[in-house]
């Protein structure tokens, strides 16, 4: 018989860089603060999945936490590795077999850009000598295209970053924690057109963990938390248009975050009008438009209006990456997207601070990894 899943502890090593720590120190770190939010010892949790990209094994951290036997799976996704190893832990859960676990992501990645590895994704070495894997030009031709098919400006990308930076500045584990001019962001040096300095995110350093129980486990120990509503992971289609693709197919599919979102909506019998806070993909400002469309927030080419109306913003009707996003927090790939479920969970117990979303009972998070994969989770208070 299936259980309900809650999520009653959550920890985060703030992101940004930390010179004298590993990866695994910032890890080790997130998991000892959800312990302690959940009120509950180490050598009480039953399994855990945990991904690091660019830190070694996630499993290295059981020499630090001790060594009691559990049951830990590392993860590997992309980007999309936190949302992974969540779901993992909802379906050990879910299926009966386990009561409370632990979901750890952590990553230090050097400075620069990130370096896609074309073998590692199953592509000749020459895909990426010729640059068919700069992603960053991959992103400014997906947007420009998107653009000029449904009239969205370069000043709505740069409303976007503005947001972001906004939002990071009240959020104390954000890495950019000032705001940022309009002018300044549209003014900043080029990157790959139309996409400025500050509408990208950086490779960074951080780590988050959540503490998952069973609805039974958790009213044992007397807690509560967020009900795990949907949680959702999805890949491409032939035909849909991803990173390190080289072309458009003539007839085009859904994308990864379409079906992913669709799968998570009707899991949690909740459509996109009742969703009150979001977190959603923006490793650059057109990533963060383009998937409002496709997690069914809007049509395509509404977004310019909902972003100038402030809809968006907090206080608005669905306000949208309330940290600051991957723009503000930057990106250290294991943590990313479960920081995405920490900052929702912290909105739905009413502990966001200045950022609070008054109200707030339905939490969405969706993130996105290359080659073409989306996790997305819904929450509810």
């Amino acid at each position: 018989m299936s259980t309900n899943v809650r999520v009653i502890g959550t920890g985060i090593h703030p992101f940004g860089r930390h010179d004298g720590r590993t990866g695994l120190d910032l890890g080790v770190f997130a998991i000892r603060e959800a312990l302690a939010d959940a009120g509950i010892a180490w050598k009480d949790v039953q399994f855990a999945f945990g991904g690091s990209a660019a830190s070694g094994d996630a499993d290295a951290v059981l020499p630090r936490m001790g060594l009691t036997g559990v049951q830990f799976i590392n993860v590997a996704n992309g980007c999309a590795t936190g949302g992974s190893a969540l779901l993992a832990g909802y379906w050990a859960i879910k299926s009966g077999e386990f009561d409370l676990g632990v979901i750890v992501g952590f990553d230090k990645h050097p400075r620069g850009a990130f370096n896609a590895d074309p073998v590692a994704a199953g592509l000749p070495m020459w895909y990426g000598q010729t640059g068919l894997m700069l992603t960053t030009q991959f992103f400014a031709m997906k947007i420009q295209r998107y653009m000029a098919l449904h009239g969205i400006s370069a000043e709505a990308l740069g409303l976007v970053a503005e947001k972001a930076y906004e939002n990071g500045a009240l959020a104390p584990h954000a890495w950019r924690r000032e705001a940022v001019s309009l002018e300044t962001i549209m003014g900043s040096q080029m990157v790959s057109d139309p996409l400025t300095k500050f509408m990208f995110c950086s490779p960074a350093e951080g780590g988050a963990a959540l503490i998952l129980a069973s609805e039974r486990k958790a009213r044992e120990l007397g807690l509560d938390g967020p009900l795990l509503r949907g949680a959702a992971v999805r890949t491409r289609l032939a035909g849909s248009f991803e990173v390190f693709a080289p072309s458009l197919e003539l007839e085009r599919a859904a994308s990864p975050t379409q079906i992913a979102s669709k799968a998570a909506y009707e899991m949690a019998g909740v459509g996109p009008a009742d969703i009150d806070v979001a977190q959603i993909q923006d490793t650059e400002s057109g990533a963060e438009i383009m998937h409002m469309a496709e997690n069914g927030f809007c049509a395509d080419g509404e977004q310019e209006k909902l972003l100038r109306e402030g809809a968006t913003k907090l206080g608005g009707r669905l306000p949208v990456n309330t940290d600051g996003g991957c723009l503000a927090c930057g990106e250290p790939i294991g943590a990313s997207g479960l920081r995405q479920v920490v900052e929702n969970v912290q909105q739905l117990r009413g502990r966001a601070g200045r950022r609070q979303v008054e109200g707030a009972r339905l939490a969405y998070t969706q993130v996105y990894g290359a080659p073409g994969m989306s996790a997305v989770t819904i929450l509810e208070a």
